[in-house]
């Protein structure tokens, strides 16, 4: 039989992989040698995005049903939210004249990825997959990763549109310096493009993660110690970081958007 505590230590640190892995294949699938298997964050993603297309459709039906609507409750509240990404981060960003173009994308991420911040906080979906489903999709670099390679095509297309194809490709270094220059501009120039989606694939899971794995530790020395004051400290802390988490859910939703929105910005003005 294994030491006392030892069991139940190895079973702390395999609840902290299970919650930040995306090991938990729910259903098996694979196309032409490709595994599409889906996992918990892809369940996890999916309510996400079900949620927000209801709540949308929800907080919007007034305005798709009368000429001159009055928002009232939860399509007050939707608007409110809609407005400041509007006035608080794409027209200072991308510009007014920009924000009916892009200004959808820019909202998806910020309202996708609260969603699935917000998700990751309520205990209830911990019991999808007896007990191992539920967690923050966001947490998961392959998510992450994703919303940052559409920011980052997002960026060529913007430009493109707005300076046509080999002007935005100019537009990438500055004209009139030195010759000698360009051989050390053009290549950081280059690396710069693909150092921005992984600044926000990184920092963002990184965020996300971060916080669960606290929690998860911070509940460790319940099980390891059986000590009842302990267990009370315990609570108490993660009562403190579930707070605190909540405020990072809402912080990182809005860096993300801001930085995606910032990107597109410089891409259309490349000449500010």
């Amino acid at each position: 039989m294994a030491a006392p505590g030892h069991g139940t230590s190895n079973n702390i640190g395999d609840k902290i992989i299970e919650h930040v892995a995306n090991s938990d294949v729910m259903i098996h699938f694979e196309l032409f040698g490709v595994d599409l298997s889906i996992t918990k964050h892809v369940i996890m993603l999916w309510i996400a995005a079900g949620l927000l297309v209801t709540a949308a459709l929800y907080a919007t039906r007034k305005y798709r049903k009368e000429d001159r609507p009055v928002p009232s409750g939860f399509s007050n509240a939707f608007e409110f939210v809609v407005d400041f990404v509007r006035t608080g981060i794409l027209i200072p960003t991308i510009g007014k004249n920009h924000v009916l173009k892009w200004g959808p994308l820019v909202m998806s991420f910020f309202f996708l990825i609260l969603t699935m911040n917000f998700l990751g906080l309520v205990p209830f979906f911990n019991y999808i997959n007896h007990g191992h489903g539920g967690t923050t999709a966001t947490g998961n670099i392959n998510v992450t990763a994703s919303l940052a390679l559409i920011t980052f095509i997002a960026i060529i297309i913007a430009g493109i549109l707005e300076h046509g194809f080999f002007k935005h490709w100019k537009n990438l270094v500055p004209g009139g310096l030195p010759k000698a220059v360009y051989i050390i501009l053009i290549p950081i120039e280059i690396l710069s493009m693909f150092v921005r989606p992984f600044a926000l694939t990184m920092r963002l899971a990184a965020n996300m993660t971060a916080g669960h794995i606290a929690m998860l530790a911070i509940f460790a020395p319940i099980f390891l110690l059986h000590n009842a004051y302990v267990g009370v400290a315990s609570v108490a802390l993660n009562v403190g970081i579930t707070f605190l988490e909540i405020i990072v859910s809402i912080v990182q939703a809005y860096v993300f958007t801001l930085l995606s929105s910032v990107f597109i910005g410089q891409s259309i003005h490349a000449d500010h």
